[in-house]
């Protein structure tokens, strides 16, 4: 079983390849051998990027099972990849559709990926991803002014006191080498035989998960959620 997980979540196109790419360099440097996981719904090309650059990298396809479940659903059979790929570090990358769900467990380190860009708000949006995450990387951080990165790092800050920062830019590799080393010394949970997920997932099981395609309340079934409008127009 590999010596550490770490997972990298965070909504669509924040930069999570592009920053895990510009970590690998100098987690080999540290002396990790890491390998890859990128999970996604229903194509990618991002495996091709690590494995150009000499890693194990595999790919799950979800299809129509959410990512994060499908996720959850498969880590042991990781553990034990990484373990045939004689790798003592594994990386997972999650497809980031939800801001609710987050498959990260008590015994890796989780981290969320921010996109400084997208607004000043955007960190209140999150949900378990950033509030449990153990580290937050803020991307495209030459994008914004000081002014707006340093809101974005108080609002995240509010949000998740202990969750250490990292300004990372992706594609010139500035701010990798720091997140590395964190992440070298950082000591994660070592037995994962008994992990537990950090949060629950969102409820799963409503009539359309099975592939209900008709709309109108007498064909929900399951756990459906309404909109109370007396308290939404409030």
């Amino acid at each position: 079983m590999p010596k550490k997980n770490i997972l990298f979540s965070g909504s669509s196109a924040v930069g999570k390849t592009a920053v895990i790419k510009a970590l690998l360099p100098a987690l080999l440097a540290g002396g990790a051998s890491p390998c890859v996981c990128k999970i996604d719904c229903l194509q990618t090309g991002d495996a091709q990027v690590y494995q150009n650059m000499g890693l194990p990298c595999v790919t799950g396809l979800s299809g129509d099972i959410c990512p994060d479940h499908f996720l959850v659903s498969n880590l042991p059979e990781l553990w034990n990849w990484a373990d045939e790929q004689h790798r003592d570090t594994l990386l997972l990358e999650t497809a980031g559709l939800c801001h609710r769900c987050s498959p990260a467990t008590e015994g890796m380190t989780a981290g969320c990926v921010l996109d400084c860009t997208s607004s000043c708000r955007a960190p209140a949006q999150l949900g378990p991803m950033l509030t449990q995450a153990d580290f937050v990387v803020l991307t495209k951080i030459d994008m914004v002014s000081q002014a707006e990165r340093e809101i974005i790092a108080w609002q995240v800050q509010q949000l998740n006191p202990r969750a250490v920062l990292f300004p990372v830019d992706g594609l010139a590799g500035y701010g990798a080498d720091p997140l590395a080393q964190w992440l070298l010394e950082h000591e994660d949970g070592s037995e994962f035989e008994n992990d537990r997920l950090r949060h629950t997932m969102p409820s799963g099981v409503c009539s359309y998960c099975v592939g209900e395609q008709r709309v109108g309340s007498a064909y929900q079934q399951g756990v459906v959620g309404k909109i109370n409008f007396k308290e939404a127009e409030q």
